[in-house]
């Protein structure tokens, strides 16, 4: 049954727990991270994962280092035979290490908008802390950095920083203000089912609010996973979120919290659908004069 409006804060932590197991978020923090637009739109950037993020940077570590080697191994074989100076050989290897290892990666960065090879293979992008896209700076201090993320430390700053920051992010992202965007999100299809027959009298004079848009997407994922989790899982999930959601609902029905789940998420649906319906309804009305022009107005169209 659920309970009256009305966080309740004990057990709270197993539930996190739980709820972080089965691929949610901890709903007060996830609502806090979201970036708001300036119309309060709440865009859903994904940040790349720990293991993705190493994945892609060990792939770019190998490709900048190997051309770094490459280049003194082709200018060596080519100096020795000319009989070059010693002196040479030391300008060109900092030229080279400079080229591959810090003018590459941010040239790369800035063509193309915040990729690189590693990032394509696991689906990521460099982007703003705001989720702009990166410009010369921000790929330049990065590059810079990743000199000792990468290079002075063999990848041990770069592990440390982004084993502790939120985002999974390296010091080189800590300075510039970036981050690493994940792009490759598989849409899941929103499954469409019909108000409990248990509802259906309650639905004729419930009073359901609008809720915070990520309320509402965690009622439709819990929706979604719910008969892929087991039965303990399922209910404490359910639970919490009918919690939550009842402080947007009066009355407040006697049923199961998954069961009420369904009818707030059917009732919010049937009247959102209503109000953009009303709302094109109102828009044909004044499309007339919205595409007329005035009286004695020569029609030049």
């Amino acid at each position: 049954m659920v309970r009256a409006p009305g966080r309740d804060v004990s057990g709270s932590g197993d539930w996190v727990d739980e709820a972080f197991d089965a691929g949610f978020d901890d709903p007060d923090r996830r609502d806090a991270d979201e970036l708001m637009t300036g119309e309060a739109v709440a865009l859903d950037l994904r940040p790349t994962g720990f293991v993705l993020s190493a994945a892609g940077a060990v792939i770019d570590f190998l490709v900048y280092l190997g051309a770094y080697i490459l280049t003194l191994v082709i200018f060596f074989t080519i100096a020795a035979q000319a009989r070059s100076e010693d002196a040479v050989f030391g300008i060109v290897a900092t030229v080279a290490l400079v080229g591959c290892l810090v003018v590459a990666p941010a040239a790369v960065e800035v063509l193309s908008r915040g990729k690189s090879l590693g990032r394509l293979a696991v689906g990521a992008r460099i982007v703003r802390d705001d989720g702009g896209a990166i410009g010369l700076r921000h790929a330049a201090i990065r590059s810079v950095a990743g000199l000792l993320d990468f290079y002075g430390t063999l990848g041990g700053c770069a592990l440390i920083v982004g084993l502790l920051s939120p985002r999974s992010k390296r010091l080189g992202d800590l300075i510039a203000g970036t981050y690493s965007q994940y792009e490759r999100v598989a849409r899941q299809p929103v499954p469409v089912f019909g108000l409990p027959v248990q509802l259906i009298g309650w639905a004729a004079i419930a009073d359901v609010a609008r809720m915070p848009d990520g309320l509402s997407r965690r009622i439709a994922q819990f929706l979604a996973q719910a008969p892929r989790l087991d039965v303990t899982r399922r209910a404490a999930q359910a639970a919490s979120l009918a919690q939550e959601a009842s402080a947007f609902v009066s009355p407040v029905p006697a049923v199961e919290p998954e069961l009420f789940l369904a009818g707030v998420a059917v009732v919010r649906r049937g009247r959102e659908g209503d109000a953009l319906a009303l709302a094109a309804q109102r828009l044909q009305r004044v499309e007339p004069v919205l595409r007329g022009v005035p009286h004695a107005f020569p029609d030049r169209g």
